[in-house]
């Protein structure tokens, strides 16, 4: 019944998208590509237990952290509320039973985008090739890939980024068909939609950019022909220009920034992701220690803080009774960063040449400046930040930071200048606001947290060093988070709170130094961007227990390897029809309307492929295999349009025309068999696999290893 209810809804959805032969074409693909990847298994999947979460945090208002902007976790808890989902499944690993929790709306949801790619990539192939065996070949390659429908069936952010991904090639396609009668009602609605769906890819992931990439060339180019056009005045071509930089600039930006608007409205209560963002932030989180706080705005003399370092997860300036162990630079008190609140956290700020009780009411408030040398001593065990040319206990060419001295009486290693980021010299310093950085004055290092890990001597904590490389990274820049003064007046922390284009810019910091910073988990599988066009190795993805995987994503093989025979294919005959109309050799119409689609309606295709293939060999990131498949769908697109210009251009050899046209149509439907078979084999991989591995020989998938590093 489910799955009838959403081809209902895909068939209602695209009545209305064309009539006649192409209405029907359209709804018997959408019919079956939702039918071919619905899912039924009941067990949690591999990024389920992120995303899934995700949306649980929206349904419980509880702020968390992720490395990609926000739409496509809204939508899936916005699918989740309205479809019942109460938001307390914890999502705790791969192959948890979801039980009485009602996770069929997201799954839903993430199915019916998924299905959607099939009739946007037939109506785009049609539109460039005006090719219907071309559209089929290309709806039919995406209907039975195993890969895609095993990213479609499950609670994951793929489906939707290809959603507003070929959402946008397709309305750029359909505003490109609308050239010859620019500022039409349909032109401005396709050259809006782009504008909408660039948004919607650029909001689930950053890799959106890179079809945002496409359209911008596109645009360029399409631009630089008005230009030329002599015909078409210049208060005319400012027009367009304007139109373009409404509808795919100003546009996209207004709806990308809307996403975080309602990001950071309905996630107003403190959760697992506050410690990745600032203190000011954290400030308006409901829950948080900070929140409806009063506390002394201006730094002084005698004052009890807690320092937070400012890189990503960075914890509290930190020390604690336990020394250095032996052969572990001096032998004095540790210092690290721990990444919770704790009395160990607080320190009073000194000044360098007085040992002065300033607790004294009577004694004159006197205000730290950025420039001040300061001594910091830590309040549990009366000794000072110290730091001298002892190395780091982990990283080399740092120098070590310890706690010196008795009752706050240390040497001239215990000074430190404060500077504040963007500050003039004598300014006074904020609580949460100002970004400080601490200098030793002996020896010019900067004070700074690394991010690793100390071993057991160390608890554990993270390891805090000072650096001689002067520079200005958040492993090195600090805030002030509590303030203990009583002799200044206390001020709402609502008055320090960050604006939204403040949060907005530190979100996208954070979220950028998350996605530099990823790294693989133990026993996970990682792969290379060499690896995936060739299909060589998939991704365990779903079972009954962390060990017994039955559902695996691996693309379809004879899918895959005949897009990557395809695309060598397609250059040859792309540089041979190139050079042909450059040696001015006469061709018949016919032959003259192929090189067309060659050009430029696989040009474009095959554009796309490039700029959401080629980024990922520069990216620093772990990669995985699920990371090629936007570019998967334009190699599909570009399978369709390639072997049906190369069969309709031998087939115009052969007379008479019946047989040209039986030639023809057997070539592609041999494709489409060739295609379903290999389905009909493999489908195990994406509903399930029963019986013993494929490495036993009575295993119904043993003969299917046709490769050593598939792992089914």
């Amino acid at each position: 019944m489910y799955a009838l209810s959403l081809i209902e809804c895909a068939a209602v959805t695209l009545d209305t998208m064309k009539n006649g032969r192409k209405k029907t074409t359209l709804d018997f693909l959408t019919v079956v590509s939702i039918a071919v990847g619905c899912s039924v298994f009941i067990f949690s999947s591999w990024d389920e237990t992120h995303f899934g979460k995700m949306g649980s945090y929206y349904i419980n208002r509880t702020f968390f952290f992720d490395v990609h902007p926000p739409l496509g976790k809204m939508l899936i808890g916005l699918a989740g509320y309205l479809s019942g989902y109460d938001g307390t499944f914890p999502f705790q690993k791969p192959g948890d039973r979801y039980e009485q929790h009602n996770y069929m709306g997201m799954r839903g949801f993430c199915a019916f985008l998924g299905s959607c790619l099939v009739p946007f990539a037939y109506l785009t192939v049609l539109e460039l090739s005006k090719s219907l065996p071309a559209a089929l070949l290309t709806a039919f390659i995406l209907i039975f890939d195993t890969g895609c429908i095993t990213l479609s069936q499950y609670i994951l952010l793929d489906p939707i980024l290809m959603f507003f991904l070929m959402g946008a090639v397709l309305s750029m396609v359909k505003c490109n068909s609308c050239a010859d009668r620019p500022f039409s009602a349909s032109w401005w609605l396709w050259l809006s939609l782009t504008g909408v769906n660039l948004a919607g890819a650029m909001g689930v992931k950053f890799v959106g950019l890179f079809v945002v990439l496409l359209v911008g060339l596109n645009t360029i180019y399409d631009l630089w022909d008005l230009l030329g056009d002599l015909n078409l005045s210049l208060v005319m071509f400012g027009k367009h220009f304007l139109a373009r930089v409404l509808c795919l600039i100003l546009l996209p930006l207004t709806l990308y920034m809307a996403m975080f608007a309602v990001h950071f409205a309905v996630l107003n209560k403190s959760g697992p992701g506050d410690g990745f963002f600032s203190s000011a932030f954290q400030s308006q989180l409901i829950g948080n220690n900070l929140h409806n706080v009063s506390i002394p705005e201006h730094l002084a003399y005698g004052s009890v803080v807690t320092m937070k370092n400012l890189r990503m997860a960075g914890g509290y300036l930190h020390s604690h009774w336990h020394l250095y162990p032996e052969g572990v630079g001096a032998r004095q008190q540790q210092v690290t960063a721990y990444l919770h609140k704790d009395l160990n956290n607080l320190w009073i700020i000194k000044k360098h040449d007085s040992n002065t009780d300033l607790s004294d009411s009577s004694s004159p408030v006197e205000f730290v400046r950025h420039g001040d040398i300061i001594r910091l001593e830590h309040k549990e065990t009366s000794r000072n930040l110290h730091s001298h040319q002892h190395e780091a206990p982990l990283t080399r060419k740092h120098f070590q930071v310890t706690g010196y001295g008795i009752n706050g009486t240390g040497d001239s290693n215990d000074f430190w200048r404060i500077e504040v980021v963007g500050r003039r010299t004598g300014k006074l310093i904020k609580v949460l606001r100002s970004k400080i950085r601490l200098m030793h004055v002996a020896t010019g290092c900067i004070l700074g947290s690394t991010g690793k890990t100390l071993p057991k001597w160390g608890w554990e904590q993270v390891e805090v060093t000072c650096t001689p490389y002067v520079k200005e990274t958040p492993n090195s820049l600090w805030n002030f988070e509590d303030h203990i003064n009583p002799k200044l007046p206390n001020i709402s922390l609502d008055v320090l709170k960050p604006s939204f284009a403040e949060i907005l810019l530190e979100s996208h910091m954070v979220m950028i130094r998350g996605n530099s910073g990823l790294k693989p988990k133990d026993n996970e599988v990682t792969s290379k961007p060499w690896h995936w066009p060739i299909n060589y190795q998939g991704l365990r993805f779903s079972g009954v227990n962390e060990t017994d995987y039955r559902v695996y994503l691996l693309g379809n093989p004879v899918v895959w390897w005949l897009n990557l025979f395809t695309i060598g294919l397609y250059l040859l005959i792309a540089i041979s029809t190139a050079v042909a109309l450059k040696r001015g050799v006469q061709l018949t119409s016919e032959h003259k309307e192929l090189s067309r689609v060659v050009l430029c309606g696989g040009g474009q295709v095959a554009l796309g492929w490039l700029l959401h293939y080629l980024p990922f060999f520069m990216m620093g990131r772990v990669l995985y295999f699920h990371h090629y498949f936007p570019a998967m769908l334009f190699s599909s697109m570009l399978t369709g349009i390639t072997w049906d210009t190369l069969l309709k251009f031998f087939s115009q050899f052969l007379s008479p025309s019946t047989k040209a046209r039986r030639v023809y149509g057997v070539g592609i439907l041999a494709l489409i068999l060739l295609i379903m078979y290999s389905f009909y084999l493999f489908h195990p991989l994406s509903y399930g696999m029963i019986g013993p591995m494929a490495s036993d020989p009575s295993s119904p998938m043993a003969g299917l290893r046709w490769m050593d590093s598939w792992e089914f």
